[in-house]
């Protein structure tokens, strides 16, 4: 790793280490064309503890200092999953040589985020659960803010309604239900809404 590519990985897994409270592990996929990604890039790999009874992944260097608007993405799990590592790679490598990512994006997962969900899609979201301590990452070593943003696995439907009626609506609709994000098997929830997404 070059000398400008790991003070950026440092001070990134030190920021999510301060907010999250836990060491992480550091993990890689090594299928596919990941040498186009970013010198250094991981997967980050957070462990349950008594705060959080939940898996997080998070990328690390899928930005860097050099981009206008770096962002880092991070998503929870009810379970250790290889797969996650896997799927924000490849999110990471669409960011990096297909569109940008940003706020109120969605991303095509391919296939289920977790065995047997509806849940195919990812909307990059803020880090509601965490708030502004975990989403700008300012560091005297970096040339710029990063931002650390939220992935949240959502259904078909669920990315037809935010087409519709905005990124606002469906969080509005995601809170009034209490939905849990970490459970891959949860419903749709269009389906309060009638006919309203098809």
């Amino acid at each position: 790793m070059t000398a400008a590519a790991k003070p950026y990985c440092d001070v990134l897994a030190a920021h999510y280490q301060r907010v999250w409270g836990r060491v992480a592990t550091k993990r890689e996929w090594e299928k596919g064309p990941t040498g186009e990604l970013p010198e250094g890039f991981c997967i980050l790999e957070f462990a349950p503890d008594q705060r959080r009874d939940m898996w997080t992944y998070a990328t690390c260097g899928m930005a860097t200092t050099a981009n206008e608007d770096p962002i880092e993405l991070h998503l929870f799990s009810p379970v250790q999953a290889e797969e996650l590592v896997e799927l924000l790679t490849v999110v990471a490598h669409y960011h990096r040589t297909g569109a940008r990512l940003n706020v109120g994006h969605t991303v095509n997962f391919g296939r289920p985020w977790l065995p047997g969900s509806r849940c195919m899609f990812g909307l990059i979201s803020l880090p509601y659960l965490d708030g502004p301590d975990l989403e700008v990452l300012q560091s005297p070593a970096l040339r710029r803010d990063v931002r650390c943003l939220w992935l949240i696995p959502i259904t078909a439907r669920e990315v037809e309604f935010k087409k519709q009626r905005g990124i606002q609506a469906l969080e509005d609709l995601f809170q009034g239900l209490s939905v849990n994000y970490v459970d891959p098997l949860r419903a749709d929830v269009t389906a309060s809404q009638g006919t309203a997404a098809h």
